[in-house]
């Protein structure tokens, strides 16, 4: 097997070339949501949602440091973590966008303790921030999970090579 390399001879590295590796990895999507001090909601997209422990049950995400809704969301005692249903690749897009109303138009609820979860998704967990670690030009963000439920029925948004996909039938490996 010939590998091809993406490090610069000045020993840097291509970071689009990196992406491009990276976009190799399938992942789900995930919300990440609550509700502002105000009552206004509050959101972002991420695909680098991972489960991390059972016991105690904790997931994780990376924020990027330019994000501008990170902050706002970085304090709240409760954050909603919706994993995206395949039929949410409309909803990722929005939660993604720089301008506009985030929510407008999609159907949530919001927790006593203000972790805001939407309507639809397979998977969602009500969580708090356990400790951020930095990592390179991200922060890793680990929540601890309180509450949680599934939806079955609903496959998971998948996003691969820069675009959504979603899962289909498929043979287990030998």
């Amino acid at each position: 097997m010939s590998l091809s390399t993406t490090v610069a001879p000045n020993g840097t590295v291509d970071t689009d070339a990196v992406r491009a590796t990276f976009a190799r990895f399938p992942s789900g999507v995930t919300a990440v949501c609550a509700l502002d001090a105000d009552g206004t909601p509050i959101g972002l997209a991420a695909s680098s949602f991972v489960g991390v422990s059972l016991d105690p049950p904790l997931v994780g995400v990376c924020v990027q440091y330019t994000s501008t809704t990170w902050p706002r969301l970085a304090h709240r005692p409760r954050l909603g973590l919706s994993v995206l249903a395949a039929s949410q690749d409309l909803t990722c897009r929005q939660l993604a966008a720089k301008t506009g109303d985030r929510f407008a138009g999609l159907d949530w609820h919001a927790t006593d303790d203000g972790a805001l979860l939407l309507q639809g998704a397979t998977a969602w967990l009500d969580c708090s921030i356990e400790r951020a670690v930095p990592a390179g030009d991200h922060e890793f963000v680990l929540f601890r999970v309180h509450e949680h439920g599934v939806q079955p029925q609903c496959g998971p948004l998948v996003f691969h090579a820069s675009r959504f996909h979603t899962l289909s039938e498929l043979e287990a490996a030998s």
